[in-house]
């Protein structure tokens, strides 16, 4: 586990401690299996970036404040030139950019996303978090999955869903994928 994935969970495992939550009392309410979450504040797994996005809101605090320790201060708006937004790595087959990471109290968080061109071959890594979530493809062929249906997607195709459903994608044709994903 890195040391970014450490820093992560104390942070979330001192905001529930100071609220004096027990680790199952939050799973519940927030819909998260009581072992796989404490796996991630134990640091034994990473925390999937939408569960991250549902902590934050539940406490209160920016994402940015969970992921790099860091209080966002824009209120009216922020620009995040290109190239300059901070990665967020949460899984080895995914790389997150953070596109508004500096704008206080948003109500969505909005990614880039790299998937890897090997994920075609491994199985679909699935996950859920509570909330919705939106996928711009920009670049490269996409396989999505969400709750056991199947759909390709190409530049310029979109898909909105439940991200309580079960949920991956791999990228298709041996090449990288490129994708807009607000979190909601």
């Amino acid at each position: 586990m890195s040391d970014t994935a450490r820093d992560i969970a104390a942070r979330v495992r001192v905001l529930r401690e100071i609220e004096e939550i027990s680790v199952e009392t939050l799973a519940q309410e927030l819909g998260f299996d009581p072992a796989e979450y404490n796996n991630w504040e134990s640091g034994k797994t990473e925390f999937p970036i939408g569960s991250l996005v549902e902590i934050a809101g539940r406490f209160n605090v920016d994402l940015t404040e969970l992921v790099n320790g860091e209080v966002s201060r824009l209120k009216t708006f922020c620009v995040t030139r290109a190239g300059h937004a901070p990665e967020v790595s949460r899984r080895p087959m995914y790389t997150y950019w953070n596109l508004a990471y500096n704008f206080h109290r948003k109500k969505g968080e909005p990614f880039m996303v790299e998937v890897n061109a090997d994920t075609e071959a491994r199985p679909l890594s699935l996950n859920t978090h509570p909330g919705q979530e939106f996928d711009y493809v920009l670049e490269g062929r996409l396989l999505v999955s969400v709750g056991g249906h199947e759909q390709q997607l190409g530049p310029g195709d979109c898909i909105y869903y439940d991200s309580g459903e079960p949920h991956g994608m791999k990228s298709l044709g041996g090449k990288k994928a490129r994708f807009l994903a607000m979190v909601l």
